[in-house]
């Protein structure tokens, strides 16, 4: 049996990620579509969201990843367990990110957003292929709620501090805490959060509230 390889990082801006994804029926994914729903960003092999969705089974959680064969892995475990609460897809949010919330309607349940660990594009010329642009920014403020967080977490402290520097620019979200979070706020972690703890090396973290 062939093994194919992933790809660790995949060009965001590339014609082949610019096609909107396709807008599954929500209340066919969810058991409960309508509880609150926490959208994890860039969300890897899928297993923060799965521990989170079988700790906190009052919530809903969709995890968006770019690399489609990890989505459908991630999709694969979902079904293997059986969560009714947890959903993968394929999905370049700067691109379909508010085609999904727009199809939920005039009350749309998201609640919090995380984004942990995104690639970090160390080159100044490939900054903008990070995934946390101003236009994302926007529709993140314009569908959460008052109250509604961003969570963001990078083990590099340049991207942590871009990722809040977009954040702080939109007069709609404050930062929790000046200084970086020493706890995760999640009962879960990434499988990168857990290697970097475990290496002794430090996870720079932020909250944002949605005024």
């Amino acid at each position: 049996m062939a093994v194919v390889r992933v790809r660790q990082h995949v060009n965001p801006l590339s014609d082949k990620y610019q096609a909107p994804v396709g807008i599954p029926a929500w209340e066919q994914v969810f058991a409960t579509h309508r509880q609150p729903l926490h959208i994890d960003i860039g969300c890897g092999k899928g297993m923060f969201a799965l521990q989170m969705a079988q700790l906190v089974p009052e919530w809903n959680f969709l995890g968006l990843e770019i690399r489609k064969p990890v989505a459908e892995s991630a999709q694969k475990r979902q079904q293997e367990a059986g969560l009714t609460n947890l959903h993968f897809m394929f999905c370049n949010v700067n691109i379909s990110l508010r085609a999904l919330l727009e199809s939920w309607g005039d009350q749309t349940p998201l609640q919090q957003v995380s984004i942990q660990f995104p690639d970090p594009w160390f080159k100044k010329r490939h900054q903008k292929r990070r995934v946390l642009q101003p236009e994302l920014v926007s529709t993140l403020a314009e569908f959460l709620p008052a109250g509604g967080r961003v969570v963001v977490q990078s083990d590099v402290e340049a991207v942590a501090v871009d990722m809040c520097d977009r954040l702080t620019e939109n007069p709609h979200f404050q930062r929790q805490a000046e200084s970086w979070l020493t706890q995760s706020p999640f009962p879960a972690q990434t499988d990168r959060e857990r290697v970097t703890l475990e290496q002794g090396l430090p996870v720079y973290r932020a909250i944002f509230t949605r005024s």
